[in-house]
């Protein structure tokens, strides 16, 4: 999923070249939510010639790997970024997981999550996936490829690494492509990944937060997250192609500002597309060859035609969507388990009756993702904003 960055989510107090961003980020939610309650409700509402969810997952993907460098290079400070993307992220996260802790008598936790204390280790970090490990809802893999990405961008920007001739995406697109041919599974499993990953990653974290040892500190936690992205994620060379598809949007990012080449992007893209074809592990529906394919030009298109129309005014509902849009991916997933739960199957029910829950759906949905962007997302953002701005006036230690 796909998150706001920090300080762009309220449209009104950023300036509007970044309201597109608030717009993409809008149309991955409603493709997300359309994907899931399309699939449980409306089947025949449902492409098939692509996958609606992975294309908004893509959507995100592009617009965080566009957005974050540019959050970390303007705020020049890896400290203050470390705190807001925690209080940016984690508050809403874990109110999620007290949530589905709570509905689990009723809905129960998914069979996918362990029944002991990795999981609580693996939720710790948001490095599910790349662990190996599901999440209480399944929406949350892609935290982990959003927290791959920060430990990575974090540990480049310390290292001064700042790709202009955009060799990153296609490292990791080529990285797919080999993981793809040579592992039909992870390489390494078990619940100590999960503990190894906690360790390092609390150690690593706090030597950036206290400011002691920031470079050492930053480069481990990248290269830990580029390890478990190759040995341990759930699907290797799905893992590494996600983060060539982010640094691509880096790439744009580096490109439009004039200190880089937009030409590797085409390449990664290419790469991306046919992982597939010959990928051991690819036997879902949504990574057949033309559907991937169809996906990912979709994905490129959409985000290739709102930066074009950057300067123009975007449509005001899905700005608002985009700002709450971590809500809405969230949020939504609980909501239709609880109608589900109560009102059953309704993939034969009548057509009237499946558009009238699907109407009630979205109008729980999107006030209830207000509220929580209200209550939970702006309150840790602006504490974040507070102690990142402490932060920064602190010498380094």
């Amino acid at each position: 999923m796909v998150t706001a960055p920090a300080n762009i989510s309220q449209t009104a107090q950023v300036p509007s070249r970044l309201g597109w961003l608030d717009a993409l980020r809008g149309i991955g939610a409603l493709a997300v939510v359309g994907e899931h309650l399309t699939t449980w409700a409306m089947p025949w509402l449902r492409p098939t010639a692509f996958n609606l969810g992975v294309y908004g997952v893509l959507v995100f993907f592009l617009v965080s790997g566009y957005i974050i460098p540019h959050s970390l290079e303007r705020r020049g400070d890896v400290r203050a970024f470390w705190i807001g993307r925690v209080f940016r992220l984690y508050p809403l996260y874990l109110a999620v997981i007290v949530l589905m802790v709570a509905l689990s008598p009723w809905i129960g936790i998914r069979p996918e999550v362990p029944r002991d204390a990795s999981a609580v280790a693996a939720h710790a970090t948001m490095l599910l996936d790349a662990v190996g490990m599901g999440g209480v809802l399944n929406t949350m893999w892609t935290l982990s490829y959003e927290m791959v990405f920060y430990l990575l961008t974090a540990a480049l920007f310390v290292l001064g690494v700042r790709d202009g001739r955009g060799v990153l995406p296609v490292v990791f697109a080529l990285a797919g492509c080999v993981a793809g041919l040579v592992w039909s599974a992870a390489p390494l499993s078990g619940p100590w990944l999960a503990w190894l990953s906690l360790a390092v990653f609390a150690a690593g974290l706090a030597c950036v937060l206290s400011g002691r040892a920031v470079r050492t500190a930053s480069a481990v936690l990248g290269a830990m997250a580029v390890g478990l992205l190759l040995l341990s994620s759930r699907v290797p060379w799905f893992g590494a192609v996600i983060v060539a598809v982010m640094l691509a949007g880096t790439a744009i990012y580096r490109w439009e500002r004039g200190q880089g080449r937009l030409w590797p992007v085409g390449v990664a893209a290419v790469l991306v597309a046919a992982t597939p074809v010959w990928a051991l592990s690819a036997g879902w529906w949504w990574v057949r060859p033309p559907v991937w394919s169809l996906t990912i030009v979709l994905a490129a298109a959409t985000f290739a035609v709102a930066m074009a129309l950057r300067d123009r005014r975007v449509p005001a509902f899905l700005a608002r969507l985009g700002v709450i849009s971590y809500s809405l991916y969230l949020v939504h997933l609980p909501v239709l388990l609880v109608v589900m739960h109560l009102v059953g199957e309704m993939r034969w029910a009548p057509l009237g009756t499946q558009i009238g829950i699907g109407a009630l759906v979205l109008g729980v949905l999107v006030p209830v993702s207000w509220l929580s962007h209200r209550w939970l997302e702006l309150p840790g953002q602006r504490l974040g904003r507070r102690l990142a701005g402490r932060a920064g006036d602190a010498p380094p230690g």
